[in-house]
């Protein structure tokens, strides 16, 4: 680790450094702050330098109360719902009797610290482009459920990047079944099966068109 960089006096966002704390997080200096709001927190120094941490939590509040208002949802008693977002994320991460748990906790996909929070995680949500119709989406989907690994996509990109859409290579591209399909304008269920039920040949699979069903009416003069 190098040099320690002294941060006291520096203003980061509504946060004053104050002092070191004399504490350690994976190595990063631990700073003690004061909010423009009056609030004092500890925060990471490289938190602070990054611009991941602006404040003691009060600016996140605020644009989180901006948007509730913005889409109607600021009545007293309404959740936000991206709040049903987070849960959701939890229970497939942490819950071993849901059912799509297996498909995340089970294979080890966590969620980070910061977004067992649920007010950090709907912060970060308005903060990052989240709007009404638009799902959160791994960008790696063997990764973890945390801020450089997030965004938000309509249902169709999502889908692309499942898991089982495994990709395919052909004539020096290489795209998801999905995409495929798309392209040369057929279902990706039939493009599906035609490569890992039926186990056709990439070429033929993209090159075949498909039947047509005619229906056949005797006519009786």
């Amino acid at each position: 680790m190098g040099a320690k960089v002294n941060l006291a006096g520096q203003k980061f966002g509504r946060l004053l450094v104050l002092y070191d704390t004399g504490e350690r997080e994976n190595k990063h200096v631990v700073w003690h702050c004061r909010c423009d709001c009056g609030n004092e927190v500890d925060a990471r120094g490289d938190n602070l330098t990054s611009g991941l941490t602006k404040s003691c939590g009060c600016y996140n509040r605020e644009r989180v109360a901006e948007v509730q208002a913005t889409h109607g949802m600021s009545r007293h008693g309404e959740t936000h719902p991206v709040y049903w977002v987070w849960h959701g994320m939890l229970q497939r991460c942490k819950n071993p009797n849901n059912k799509r748990y297996k498909y995340y906790g089970g294979r080890g996909i966590t969620v980070c610290d910061e977004w067992h929070d649920a007010e950090k995680f709907i912060g970060w949500a308005v903060l990052n482009g989240w709007e009404k119709g638009l799902t959160l989406d791994r960008i790696d989907n063997n990764g973890n459920y945390k801020p450089d690994n997030c965004r938000w996509v309509t249902r169709k990109v999502q889908s692309r990047n499942m898991r089982s859409n495994h990709l395919i290579a052909f004539n020096g591209k290489t795209q998801t079944i999905a995409e495929w399909a798309e392209e040369i304008g057929i279902n990706g269920s039939t493009l599906y099966n035609r490569i890992n039920v039926s186990g056709w040949p990439i070429e033929r699979a993209l090159a075949e068109p498909v039947k047509q069903h005619l229906t056949v009416r005797n006519y009786h003069g």
